[in-house]
């Protein structure tokens, strides 16, 4: 399959102006879990250009109950195994691997980014990419993500705008701590939530 077979079949499903934005989007995923793995997947299918990703970690056998990898890609860097994922889901996407354990310090990699999706597992590293990034690169825009756990119905989970460029998607209460374990479903609920405010914020249709 060809680049321009593959361009050609987005643009008749979005249309010229929408296949354009998309396009031209370079969007960050930062934390490739259960959300991270997921979101990727999905602005990848819907066409965004660029795609960085970000994580430290490696695939266990203990994310394979809610995370999009397999067997196969046991033991393999999350960054490498979702980078091999999307060479077969979208193979035109341009993928920026970042093996590394974000901090204020190296956030500076993703100053190029219109969007940052918040796909960390701590509350401290939620807090320091939102306020790193909110003071660091205050024009991109924030999708971050918070309650997800247990078998709670997926009617709470919903996206919540919280300040001009900031926005939250979850339940806002679930606590795996509490809850005792994550599923698959809600989870990819709320990163399905995630990756369509990214795709409506770059069509510009505003959560009010």
């Amino acid at each position: 399959m060809t680049e321009q077979a593959w361009q050609q079949a987005l643009l008749q499903r979005h249309g010229a102006e929408l296949h354009r934005k998309f396009a031209a989007a370079e969007v960050a995923v930062c934390g490739l879990g259960g959300l991270g793995s997921h979101v990727a997947a999905a602005l990848a299918r819907a066409g965004v250009g660029t795609l960085h990703l970000v994580d430290f970690d490696t695939v266990e056998l203990s994310n394979l109950h809610r995370q999009q990898y397999t067997i196969s890609q046991l033991g393999m860097y999350k960054t490498d195994a979702v980078q091999q994922s999307l060479a077969e889901i979208a193979p035109y996407c341009r993928v920026i691997p970042h093996r590394i354990r974000l901090q204020t310090e190296n956030l500076v990699l993703l100053k190029d980014c219109h969007i940052i999706c918040e796909c960390l597992d701590s509350s401290e590293s939620k807090a320091m990419l939102v306020n790193g990034i909110t003071a660091q690169a205050p024009e991109a825009y924030i999708v971050a993500a918070s309650g997800m756990a247990g078998l709670h119905t997926s009617n709470t989970i919903q996206t919540r705008r919280l300040g001009r460029r900031l926005y939250l998607c979850g339940d806002g209460i679930s606590d795996v701590a509490a809850e005792g374990t994550l599923f698959a479903p809600r989870v990819m609920l709320c990163a399905a939530h995630q990756a369509n405010t990214v795709l409506r914020i770059l069509a510009g249709q505003m959560e009010v």
